[in-house]
């Protein structure tokens, strides 16, 4: 699939997604600081690095996964919310001079190039602290939510580690890497959302294998469109078709809609959100 050759998703799915997306943008707005005496600049910066724009992918997804259940989106704000701050937690780290040192984030002065190398730091800390804190209010399977989060948490932080150290780069080596800094957090939020939307566990189970795949389609595919990818841009792309096909077979016998997530994958790979 060649970036033009874009596989369009409904107009109703496009308004359902933006539905999510201002469910998502409600949440965030509630749970993070308002800034007052003390405390304004760190909530200026947190406010500013959550709402630079972005797809909201991954609230999309938890929200998707709890209608999948036959729940609704509405119940499992909090988790959206915070598998949003989660990621751009990560986001902020990766930003920075000692990382990967972007100084531009989704067109704008990343967080550390406006505010400082070291608040950056802080405001990394305080968006995971907001995340814990937002998933925390979940009123259904809120322990399973918080272990879920902090397991992908931690996921995420070891595949930067590797993608550091990026002496090992064999098929298996990275796609493990890929598994850790992309689908974790795609995993998380499809496992918060069917577990606060009060899935069986076969239904979890069914999710975690859906969003795992999704997240290494959508990585393979990343990496085929920037050019940079360690396989190859026949095999990127073959492996992406691959686990987006694999993605889409986990979600058969779900007792809700999962109309949302089969056109997120199928969509997700042409970047029509």
């Amino acid at each position: 699939m060649e970036a033009g050759d874009k596989e369009d998703i409904s107009a109703e799915c496009k308004a359902r997604l933006e539905g999510f997306k201002a469910i998502a943008e409600s949440a965030l707005d509630e749970v993070m600081p308002k800034g007052g005496e003390g405390d304004a600049v760190l909530a200026e910066a947190v406010r500013y690095a959550v709402g630079s724009g972005g797809k909201r992918i991954r609230p999309v997804v938890c929200m998707a996964s709890a209608i999948a259940v036959g729940a609704g989106a509405e119940d499992v704000r909090y988790a959206a919310a915070a598998i949003e701050l989660l990621h751009n937690y990560t986001l902020v780290h990766d930003d920075l001079p000692s990382m990967d040192n972007d100084t531009v984030r989704r067109g704008r002065p990343a967080v550390w190039k406006k505010f400082g190398e070291a608040n950056a730091i802080l405001v990394g800390d305080a968006l995971q602290a907001l995340a814990f804190a937002a998933a925390a209010r979940q009123p259904r399977g809120t322990a399973q939510i918080v272990a879920e989060l902090a397991d992908k948490a931690l996921g995420v932080v070891q595949g930067q580690v590797e993608d550091i150290d990026g002496r090992e780069k064999t098929v298996e080596a990275v796609e493990r890497m890929y598994a850790r800094k992309t689908s974790d957090l795609f995993v998380a939020a499809a496992v918060m959302g069917a577990v606060g939307g009060g899935g069986s566990p076969g239904e979890v189970e069914a999710l975690r294998r859906y969003a795992f795949n999704l997240g290494l389609a959508f990585q393979y595919e990343d990496d085929f469109f920037d050019g940079d990818s360690v396989f190859g841009r026949d095999v990127a792309r073959s492996r992406a078709k691959a686990r987006t096909d694999d993605a889409l077979a986990a979600l058969e016998g779900l007792s809700g809609d999962a109309t949302v997530l089969k056109e997120l994958a199928r969509g997700l790979l042409a970047r029509i959100l």
